[in-house]
Parts: structure tokens; C-alpha cells; sequence
């Protein structure tokens, strides 16, 4: 019979892993190399993510070209990377690339995947006498600035009848604000998967609400504008995209198989892994980069403005390239499990 993790055990080995990862523009590791040729395509990622999964469907095999994997601890740090070059293209949430734009970055949307949001959630202690998002009023909320949380936090509360102001935000990656949460140093925690599943499955904590019918469930690959001007790194973006949308659709079939390999990657208990892949990971599908996705993520970069947390108005659409959206369906069909 297995012993029983303890819950607090189930937390360290992601904590661990993501303060060794570091939270600034520098990737942790990109050491990792994959395929051959002349050419190398150099991927952003965030532990669990693109490399994980496409590894596990078989689609790293039989490449022309090499990839050269750099993991980050979050979507900003990383779009700070393709900004500077340093990362072609780079797998992130709905939230990072508005900040980027809004910063004046270089940066490209050239990819979108829809979900559902129930992974992205605002959790609370279990011993918590919150019970509904209107009594965060006066609270202290963990939340990584410039992440998809954010937005969702900012969402929540505004169905909530609450704004940014009436919480006490406290700006921490993902690895200090697992700490803050556990220590009990901030009253709730807005995060995504599988930061959900990893204390849910630790009963480290409980669900306050969802970013389900507030925030719109995207999540974009985005590339280096100076990657798609060279004509060799286009196609090698192309092919890339193409083996990822299949890596998606292979990870909804094999859920259980995925959340094994997620787990190795990780060093989440399969348990973890499992029970984010089947909320979050297995809902995913590809989308194209179209009208309504542009018009979502303005609202989101319109709100971010409002609050002055973005300098300056970002019309998003310039910041999107859509030669990649092939025979894709609109960015408004449902996620897998919705509709």
C-alpha cells in the first residue's frame, strides 16, 4: 500500500523547483536541446508546459531543426525574453501579453488555445471564514503581477461589486506566494493550474471562486516579430505550432498518460498532476487568432489601462499575426467539456 503523502510534503518539490527556476527575465535552465540541423528555434516555457507535452505525444521526433528549451517561473518573465530576443516564441496565458504590449515590447500573438478557467481560481485557507468573493473587502491577496491570475482577480472581484482597491494586492511569484498562502501570511491566493490542484490535493485549502464565466480561457503562443521576419524561423514556428495543436489534442485522449509524464516533469505527485490535467489541461483546444479573441484581450488590456496598471492605451490588434490560423475554428468555440 502507498504511504499517504503528507500535505505539506506535497507542496515542496514545485517550490522548490520554481525558487531554483528564479522569477526574473533569466530562464533557469535552456540547456535543453532537441532535434538537429542548422537552424535552432529557441522556446520560452514554464515547467510542465510546451516541452512536457510535446514530448509525451511523440511530436519532438523527426525534427529538421534543433529547439533549444528555456523555462520560466511565469508568462511576464518570459515575454521579457522574447522581447530582448533572447526567446523566439513562447507558450503564456491571456494576461502577459498585455502588459507586454502595453510596455511597448516586441512581441507577436501567433497562436491561441481556448480552455475552460475553472483551474484559475482564488483559493482560501480551509480554516478561512471567507465563503463568498465579496468578503475579500480589506483582505491580503497573493497574486503574480502581469499573470492571467491577475486579470481573474481583477474579474472576480469586479463581479463581486469589489475592485483592485478594496483588497490588500500583494505582488508575489508563484513560489513565494505558496509559502505567504500556507504560512498564513495573506488571507487567499489567486492563481492558476497546477498551483489549484496542488493545494486542493494537499487540502491546504478550498476554492472561494473561478475565473469560469469571467475570463475568457485563452492561452497564446507568442513569438519574437524579428523570428517571423526570418524566413527559415517562420517555417520552423509553423511546424512547431503544428506538432503543439496535436500534442493538445493527443493530451485529451490520453489524460492519464499525460498526467504521468506531467508528474515526472514536475515532481507533482501524480495525483496533482491528474487532477489539473482533467479541470484544466484536457479542455484545451486550438483556435484561430480572430476578431473576437482580439476584442477579449482588449477589454483585458482596456481594464489594465483603467487601473493604470498599463501606461498607455495598447491597441491589441497590432500586436497579433494571424498566418498561422490555417483552417482553425473562432476563438469563441467552446472548450472540451463546455457546451
Amino acid at each position: 500500500m502507498r504511504r499517504r503523502l503528507a500535505p505539506a510534503a506535497l507542496l515542496l518539490p514545485l517550490a522548490l523547483l520554481l525558487t531554483a527556476c528564479g522569477g526574473s527575465a533569466t530562464a533557469g535552465t535552456g540547456s535543453d536541446t532537441d532535434g538537429q540541423g542548422s537552424l535552432t528555434l529557441n522556446v520560452g516555457d514554464q515547467k510542465g508546459g510546451s516541452e512536457a507535452i510535446l514530448r509525451a505525444a511523440g511530436e519532438l521526433k523527426g525534427l529538421d531543426y534543433k529547439i533549444k528549451w528555456s523555462t520560466f517561473t511565469s508568462g511576464p518573465p518570459l515575454l521579457e525574453a522574447v522581447n530582448a530576443k533572447a526567446v523566439d516564441i513562447g507558450g503564456v496565458g491571456n494576461t502577459p501579453p498585455v502588459f507586454a504590449a502595453g510596455a511597448g515590447s516586441k512581441i507577436t500573438v501567433v497562436s491561441a488555445f481556448h480552455g475552460t478557467s475553472k483551474g484559475d481560481a482564488i483559493l482560501v485557507p480551509n480554516d478561512s471564514k471567507l465563503t463568498q468573493p465579496e468578503q475579500l473587502k480589506g483582505r491580503s491577496v497573493a497574486v503574480a503581477q502581469g499573470s492571467s491570475a491577475n486579470y481573474q482577480l481583477v474579474a472576480s472581484l469586479k463581479a463581486a461589486g469589489l475592485s483592485l482597491n478594496d483588497v490588500k494586492v500583494k505582488y508575489l511569484q508563484p513560489a513565494d506566494a505558496l509559502a505567504a498562502f500556507t504560512s498564513g501570511k495573506v488571507d487567499a491566493w489567486a492563481v492558476w493550474d497546477p498551483y489549484t490542484s496542488q493545494v486542493l490535493q494537499a487540502k491546504q485549502g478550498r476554492i472561494l471562486t473561478t475565473g469560469d464565466g469571467v475570463t475568457n480561457g485563452l492561452t497564446f503562443q507568442v513569438a519574437a516579430p524579428s523570428a517571423l521576419k526570418d524566413k527559415k524561423k517562420a517555417a520552423a514556428i509553423k511546424d512547431y505550432l503544428e506538432r503543439l495543436r496535436r500534442a493538445t489534442t493527443w493530451v485529451h485522449d490520453h489524460q492519464e498518460e499525460w498526467a504521468k509524464g506531467w508528474a515526472k516533469d514536475t515532481g507533482l505527485p501524480y495525483e496533482v498532476a491528474l487532477a489539473s490535467v482533467k479541470r484544466t489541461n484536457a479542455t484545451r483546444i486550438s483556435v484561430a487568432v480572430d476578431k473576437p479573441l482580439i476584442a477579449s484581450e482588449q477589454e483585458i488590456a482596456d481594464t489594465f489601462t483603467e487601473l493604470k496598471l498599463i501606461p498607455k492605451k495598447v491597441d491589441f490588434a497590432d500586436f497579433v499575426d494571424t498566418r498561422f490560423n490555417a483552417d482553425l475554428p473562432p476563438s469563441t468555440t467552446p472548450a472540451r467539456g463546455e457546451g
